[in-house]
């Protein structure tokens, strides 16, 4: 949530509400050319007790059905997060076992050096492994890392789009939901900042 907020506000707030898999839209500029992106942050997802397997709520399927691209979030300090990206990789490509999917792997939390757990090397090998682009930043301290990161892989969809000449992707059964439009986002934003009370930290 923490990555999405940075990228469609340029805001950073440090609590945020549980994530619910909400979905926000806005237009965004790609080359030149005006686009409607919708920004999918889905819930989280763990592994099963002792397995390689993830548990995967319904909601994250259906997301996963309509999207043109996906980013993958680690925290370097937490192992187990990365440890769930390979799992979900393969949940993806059951569901589009054929499909060209841009995707990105970002490490978030690249300000807390110290506590970390995973390498950039681990991270840059298993973008590889992925087929994928790697960054590492920091939601909190790094608004342009972030934002390159998402205008990337945003270039990358709007290029795959154009070479499908419109064409829909094959197995694709799910209509793409409708988006609030940033008005929940805006909501979230509200709470969390009534929560802090008076702050003089510029957001």
């Amino acid at each position: 949530t923490a990555l999405v907020v940075r990228f469609l506000t340029k805001r950073f707030i440090g609590d945020y509400e549980a994530n619910t898999g909400a979905l926000y839209s806005r237009k965004f500029t790609i080359d030149g050319e005006q686009i409607s992106l919708q920004v999918q942050d889905t819930p989280f997802v763990s592994l099963e007790d002792d397995t390689d397997s993830i548990c995967c709520q319904e909601q994250i399927n259906r997301s996963i059905y309509w999207a043109d691209g996906f980013v993958f979030v680690y925290s370097i300090t937490d192992y187990e997060s990365y440890r769930v990206i390979r799992p979900l990789h393969q949940h993806i490509r059951k569901i589009h076992p054929n499909a060209n999917i841009p995707l990105l792997l970002m490490a978030n939390k690249g300000d807390l050096l110290r506590a970390r757990q995973v390498s950039s090397k681990e991270g840059l090998q298993l973008a590889s492994e992925l087929g994928g682009t790697y960054y590492e930043v920091s939601a909190r301290e790094n608004c342009e890392g972030v934002h390159e990161a998402f205008q990337q892989l945003c270039q990358e969809v709007s290029r795959m789009i154009g070479s499908c000449n419109g064409e829909k992707r094959r197995g694709l059964h799910l209509v793409r939901p409708k988006s609030p439009n940033m008005q929940d986002l805006k909501r979230r934003l509200k709470q969390a900042l009534t929560s802090k009370g008076k702050s003089t930290t510029t957001l």
